[in-house]
């Protein structure tokens, strides 16, 4: 199996908490501080000889079915991602995983992968979900996954209150810890500029030397251009006569290492959206809440206390939100606009058979003419509008807390 995901987003105690949970031995592997392992996987090729060598330097017997083997930082060493083609085929009574902060950066640098022959997961920063269960609130969240709009809508003001405060302190697993044992406010922007401080050096490290100043160029402008009127990325707001063929490179570094999402726009609501994707509009988002409010040096003062929030930032924050509950499902995501009628829908989504355009807002104030005049032309379409309104089933339109998004997603498959 490999795990992906950004830096930060708690893969490694994962593995190894599964490890603990389900194995009676666990060999542990980290291939940025472990120059034996690297060399064994230059060395040697066959699967008997890789698992020897890893029994000897980790000191623990690999057993099957016993023994779960977790190569860690894999990136740091490329070869080892093709060494796993011979562990998949000539010992799959072996129980091994590997995981990496930039293991998308390393597949699209054209390393040989046993595509087919291994399982592919995802981690991802929580969602407001689990950072409900991470705080206790399990009934709360129970109410959510059950779409029991009663007693959501009944006890809306405490969703709200918890949601301003994952604003705050975002998904990443060290900055939600910190957060639910009480350590503070200060501590949880200390570390979620800690891990900024992470991707700043991972750039300098992994990326090309020609693109680092390209991908800070890039990732620097971000929290500007979200909160602009019309969010769509534009070259020219990083330097004055910047090209698309300048910075490409740069933004596809970015995604492959997760700690960005691209949205395309789409030039038609149809299905399947994939087939009206213009690549060349889209929106960059940052892939955690919380860390974009500790880019921008959002104090605490004005995202914990009134609707500061919800109200300031043109709504950056939120579609942030959105975005980061919309990237933990498999949902296709599409923005769509017009420009010579000014419509401008936040997010298409495609869910089972049908498309949904998708409106964003922050507040209880719903009143847009986008997303109405859009159903009005295109009748056969259902909007779905995310607020802090109660959720409500109108003909043309359904409207969803804002915190109940991503579980709604879930119970529509």
């Amino acid at each position: 199996m490999v795990l992906f995901g950004a830096r930060q987003v708690g893969k490694t105690w994962l593995l190894k908490e599964f490890g603990n949970r389900q194995y009676k031995n666990v060999a542990f592997v980290s291939f940025d501080r472990n120059d034996a392992a690297a060399q064994l996987m230059t060395t040697e090729k066959s699967a008997e000889k890789l698992l020897r060598g890893l029994s000897a330097i980790t000191g623990v017997d690999i057993i099957p079915g016993d023994t779960l083997v977790i190569l860690d930082e894999i990136q740091d060493c490329p070869i080892a991602l093709t060494r796993l083609k011979s562990l998949a085929e000539d010992a799959r009574d072996y129980h091994v995983v590997a995981c990496g902060s930039l293991l998308g950066i390393a597949l699209h640098e054209g390393i040989s992968y046993p595509v087919g022959q291994v399982d592919e997961m995802y981690l991802y920063p929580m969602t407001f979900g689990e950072f409900l269960l991470a705080n206790g609130k399990d009934k709360m969240q129970a109410f959510l996954a059950e779409s029991d709009w009663t007693m959501i809508n009944a006890i809306s003001s405490e969703y709200v209150d918890l949601l301003r405060q994952y604003y705050y302190v975002g998904g990443m697993p060290a900055a939600v810890k910190a957060y639910v044992e009480g350590k503070g406010l200060n501590a949880v922007r200390t570390l979620q500029k800690q891990i900024l401080n992470d991707y700043d050096r991972d750039f300098s490290k992994h990326a090309p030397a020609r693109v680092v100043p390209r991908i800070r160029m890039v990732w620097q402008s971000i929290v500007s251009q979200l909160t602009k009127e019309n969010k769509k990325f534009i070259f020219g707001a990083m330097k004055k006569g910047a090209r698309a063929s300048e910075f490409e490179e740069a933004i596809q570094w970015l995604t492959d290492a997760g700690i960005v999402y691209k949205v395309n726009r789409v030039n038609a609501v149809q299905m399947p959206l994939k087939f009206y994707e213009d690549r060349d509009a889209f929106k960059l988002f940052i892939l955690d809440v919380g860390l974009m409010g500790a880019m921008a040096d959002v104090p605490a003062s004005q995202m914990m206390i009134g609707d500061n929030i919800f109200k300031e930032y043109k709504g950056a924050f939120t579609e942030v939100y959105v975005k980061s509950q919309l990237a933990t499902t498999s949902v296709p995501v599409y923005y769509h606009s017009v420009e010579k009628s000014r419509i401008e829908l936040d997010f298409i989504i495609q869910l089972c058979d049908n498309v949904y355009p998708v409106e964003v807002k922050a507040e209880e104030n719903v009143k847009a003419k986008s997303m109405k005049v859009f159903i009005d032309n295109n009748p056969h379409l259902k909007g779905i509008r995310l607020s802090m309104k109660n959720y409500e089933d109108q003909s043309w339109i359904e409207n969803i807390p804002l915190f109940a998004f991503r579980e709604y997603l879930s119970g529509r498959g």
